[in-house]
């Protein structure tokens, strides 16, 4: 755990360090705010003191925000020879893997816990629905830990960072929206599975206050997923490189 500790805070602070953090930030609570407070117009326009708004522009905005902060976390190591150097050292492939992924989660984190002067505003302003704005944030948590994962993933496929970033974003179109528009059309029992693949039902479910176990598993298989092959990959290429 001590490893995973430190591979997540040298990556934290790489994020400062090049400003990536500051864009990130500047540009998430820009959106977030402008959505929330003037175009999405929940609270001042319907008179309803709700989230609704910044939920679903923080939805896609993180969508196109993590494979940007993802695509450099493997590729750019490999590129610049600096990723066989590290696992030269008593770092397993896992803990690689792991520090990274908790390090992009930690700043997403941040960037969430920064918006919460949004909640306790719109609370004063009239009733609110608590359970379900701590739910939508929970919702963007576990979606943003999935796609952290396809990221990291992605970026550990190639060495070009533009190639991750497409890649990632590829990936996750079919999850953000194509399942779910494909299982309009599709009958039975293929519309399901369809269904269940997309991460939106998912998201949806959870931000309306509703718990279900069946999307915390969902969101937790994709994680693993992602890591798992991600740490795969690492190894496959390490040893052919040997």
């Amino acid at each position: 755990m001590r490893l995973i500790w430190i591979i997540t805070k040298r990556e934290l602070a790489s994020f400062f360090d090049s400003l990536l953090a500051y864009i990130l930030l500047i540009a998430f609570l820009g959106f977030s705010g402008l959505f929330t407070w003037l175009i999405g117009g929940d609270v001042f326009i319907v008179k309803q003191a709700s989230l609704q708004s910044f939920f679903g522009v923080a939805y896609w905005s993180l969508f196109f925000f993590i494979p940007a902060l993802t695509m450099r976390m493997i590729a750019e190591e490999r590129s610049s020879g600096t990723l066989e150097l590290m696992l030269t050292k008593p770092l397993s492939d896992w803990q690689l893997v792991l520090g990274k992924f908790l390090s992009v989660l930690l700043l997403i984190g941040i960037s969430l816990a920064l918006t919460l002067p949004y909640y306790i505003t719109v609370a004063s302003i009239g009733p609110i629905d608590h359970g379900a704005v701590w739910t939508g944030y929970l919702g963007l948590l576990l979606m943003s830990a999935a796609y952290t994962s396809i990221g990291i993933f992605a970026s550990s496929i190639t060495n070009n960072q533009i190639v991750a970033f497409l890649l990632s974003l590829l990936i996750g179109i079919f999850f953000h929206f194509l399942f779910g528009f494909l299982a309009q059309y599709f009958p039975g029992f293929i519309s399901k599975v369809l269904d269940y693949l997309s991460l939106t039902s998912h998201y949806q479910s959870i931000t309306r206050g509703v718990i279900d176990t069946k999307d915390l598993i969902y969101f937790l298989s994709i994680i693993f997923l992602g890591l798992f092959a991600a740490e795969t990959t690492i190894g496959k290429r390490n040893i052919n490189e040997n």
